[in-house]
């Protein structure tokens, strides 16, 4: 296995990772930024009110999404235990 080899494994994991993490960020993400301006509009500093909402768009994004990140983080296990014999020798 040489250096080349570890990091593209590296760069595939890293890229597998920002895939699978960016449904839950940006829906998120974009939650709390509604929530935020929405605070600072009425003044209303309440904990709840941004946390909940986020809750239920990570629950309705892993209702939604869970299947495909499911799959694809399933497919980049199989083709890294595939090439198990391709890195060792």
């Amino acid at each position: 296995m040489n250096p080349d080899m570890i990091a593209e494994l590296g760069r595939q994991a890293m890229t597998v990772t920002v895939q699978i993490s960016a449904p839950l960020l940006i829906g998120t993400l974009a939650v709390g930024l509604v929530i935020a301006v929405f605070q600072a509009a009425t003044q209303i500093n309440e904990m709840t009110l941004s946390f909940v909402p986020k809750l239920i768009i990570m629950a309705l994004t892993l209702m939604f999404a869970g299947t495909w990140m499911l799959q694809l983080l399933i497919d980049y296990t199989r083709g890294l235990i595939r090439a198990i014999p391709h890195l060792i020798g």
